[in-house]
């Protein structure tokens, strides 16, 4: 499973419609938060996300509506039971903030906080994935974030297994894994019945910010681009003065790094009771365009070859 949900799609300001920033990822039962802007724990109630499995807080930067939430989850998460470490990345004043998380409220935490800094280039590396932090362009210190799944092993050929003498057992498994194996004094390599490798998914977030060489680069080929588009094109300049980008302008991005499906969030609160500029604006120029609403969910499918 990889299956981003939109808990919070506005800019700057919640409205009745959208709450403001909040996108969480479940990657096969993980759950990373990039961005909490107020109210995300009840977003995260209405859509059942769930909190115990909560990995990580990932923020983009330090304005209020991309932050708010985080006191309340933690203290939910707390009052629950919760014992494990949260894990909060962020630019620099990561540390900071975390202090100030723990002496909110007349309350004791009953997990740790440990706070990351995190500089354009910095890659945390899991198991089967990784993230890396962007240098994005806004009015403040900011990242956006790129995860980027492994290579998966290629596909075994079963009947050409077979056919060269293994049977099926253990010996499958090995070829598998890329291990040679030996049959009647035969050696049989992984290589002549395993394809080549496949793709992992892709998923870039941007958070607020102005189009800029980092994201392009790191959306090649992207699964899902989320993009900040926070208003239409008559709104250039103020987009320019705000450090902001239209939906043009994230569409332009999308089409030249050859994304499969561009996703529009910090939707403004002037397009609150309709959004369709952005979206026409957008598709005019990239056809796989949708604009974000909040509760809405999106399931990453593997692609099946490079």
């Amino acid at each position: 499973m990889l299956r981003v949900t939109f808990l919070g799609t506005g800019g700057s300001l919640p409205t009745p419609e959208r709450n403001p920033s909040a996108i969480m990822v479940n990657r096969e039962g993980e759950l990373m938060l990039f961005d909490c802007g107020e109210g995300t724990q009840q977003q995260m109630m209405r859509a059942k996300t769930g909190m115990k499995a909560l990995s990580s807080i990932f923020i983009t930067h330090f304005h209020a509506d991309h932050i708010l939430g985080i006191p309340g989850l933690i203290q939910t998460m707390s009052f629950h039971g919760r014992t494990e470490p949260l894990k909060i990345y962020g630019p620099h004043w990561v540390h900071e903030f975390a202090k100030i998380l723990s002496a909110l409220g007349y309350y004791k935490l009953r997990f740790e906080i440990d706070a990351i800094d995190l500089n354009p280039g910095d890659i945390i590396k899991r198991d089967e994935y990784s993230i890396m932090a962007l240098k994005t362009e806004h009015s403040i210190p900011s990242l956006g974030y790129a995860l980027i799944e492994n290579e998966r092993i290629g596909k075994f050929n079963r009947q050409k297994a077979i056919d060269l003498g293994v049977q099926p057992g253990p010996l499958f498994s090995k070829l598998h894994r890329g291990e040679s194996v030996e049959v009647d004094g035969k050696l049989i390599h992984s290589k002549d019945v395993v394809g080549d490798g496949r793709p992992g998914r892709k998923i870039v977030y941007t958070g607020d910010t102005r189009p800029c060489k980092a994201i392009l680069e790191a959306s090649k080929d992207a699964d899902l681009l989320i993009h900040d588009s926070t208003l239409a094109s008559d709104q250039q300049e103020w987009a320019i003065e705000s450090m902001h980008s239209t939906a043009q302008e994230a569409a332009a991005l999308a089409k030249e790094a050859n994304v499969l499906r561009l996703v529009l969030t910090h939707i403004s609160s002037r397009y609150s009771d309709d959004a369709s500029q952005l979206f026409e604006e957008a598709k005019d120029i990239f056809e796989k365009v949708v604009v974000a609403e909040d509760m809405m969910e999106l399931d990453i499918p593997y692609k099946d070859k490079k």
